[in-house]
């Protein structure tokens, strides 16, 4: 089975995307605001956002199951107050949950996090624990920057992460470390902000021993680990100067990154240096690079055909496509089974 890690509902339909217009416009004005048991939208209306768009490109591209969750960019957890982060995130978690009820065997739920400038990660565990344990899913997106471009919150190593961390074991769900929008305007959202948040991160965790307080903690990476892999020498040569272990030693099976880099010598050099171990198949789709690349012809987010393209072995293949998802998303493989026995028949 060929299981997508990393996919964001970002043709979402109509009405969800004018309450969010509601609720910024009243940002400063709670009164205001659309309750969300305003929000009504129609199961035509998902399948018909669903069918043309992420379900015809899986059955064109040949993946089975995408690891679904909100648009990463429209978090907007700089935006309002942590009470509108709230409402939102929970109107953007049941729209996923509606989709996976309508599509079980085509996307498993990841959900957005009611984070918010300044307010402790604490603060998100109880939507945490209604996606994880009401509506099945089986990860959650944690934002390193709720300030949305100006890092104004402790590194990911710092005990301020703790509480949420400890949930995380607890529900023995990964969080994909993975930023919103840049509202500063020197980071270019997706070609900057997403990719300094992934090397940042990674540096955060070759710093400090976060995972001896956590031994069980999973987090991804997205976006082929940012920097990292095309400067592995140089976080390598950091962290052995400093008294650290070998970055492989450090990611075991605690740091994962994905195939979301979008050109065939790019996925060589994520699976020639990191861990095959510690790579999982994914295509952000729709996402950051839509469109076709002239040089090849074909679709910059066909993430498939390059990891097709690999030299390495079937068992390495599968690796990637299957078995490190089941690794590190816990909650997917009894999920898994039920989806290949529906699927056979």
């Amino acid at each position: 089975m060929i299981i997508d890690c990393h996919g964001h509902y970002t043709t979402e339909p109509k009405a969800l995307m004018e309450f969010r217009k509601a609720q910024v416009a009243a940002a400063n004005d709670p009164k205001a605001r659309p309750k969300p048991s305003t929000l009504q939208i129609s199961d035509d209306e998902f399948r018909e956002s669903i069918e043309a768009n992420q379900l015809r490109l899986q059955r064109e591209r040949g993946t089975d199951l995408t690891i679904f969750s909100p648009r990463a960019s429209g978090m907007g957890h700089h935006v309002g107050d942590s009470a509108m982060s709230m409402d939102w995130a929970r109107v953007s978690n049941d729209c996923i949950h509606r989709v996976t009820q309508l599509y079980p065997n085509n996307f498993i739920g990841v959900c957005q996090l009611p984070q918010s400038t300044g307010v402790s990660p604490a603060e998100s565990i109880a939507e945490l624990e209604r996606c994880v344990n009401e509506l099945g899913f089986v990860g959650c997106n944690l934002n390193p920057d709720p300030s949305g471009g100006h890092w104004n919150a402790p590194p990911l190593t710092d005990k301020w992460w703790y509480p949420m961390f400890e949930k995380l074991c607890e529900l023995d769900v990964p969080a994909m470390v993975h930023v919103s929008a840049s509202c500063n305007p020197n980071f270019h959202a997706t070609g900057a902000h997403y990719i300094n948040a992934d090397t940042t991160a990674f540096m955060q965790l070759i710093e400090k021993d976060l995972f001896k307080d956590f031994p069980t903690l999973k987090l991804l990476i997205p976006h082929g680990g940012g920097a990292v892999p095309y400067h592995w020498g140089r976080y390598r040569g950091l962290a052995l100067k400093s008294g650290r272990p070998e970055l492989s030693e450090m990611m075991a099976n605690n740091i994962f990154f994905d195939t979301c880099v979008y050109h065939l010598p790019g996925i060589k050099l994520l699976t020639d240096l990191v861990p095959i171990d510690n790579i999982l198949f994914a295509s952000e789709l729709l996402g950051a690079v839509p469109g076709i690349d002239p040089k090849t012809g074909h679709n910059f987010d066909d993430t498939k055909r390059y990891v097709d393209a690999l030299t390495l072995s079937a068992t390495d293949k599968d690796k990637i496509f299957e078995k490190n998802a089941v690794r590190a998303y816990p909650r997917l493989g009894p999920k898994l089974e039920k989806i290949k026995a529906a699927k056979k028949n």
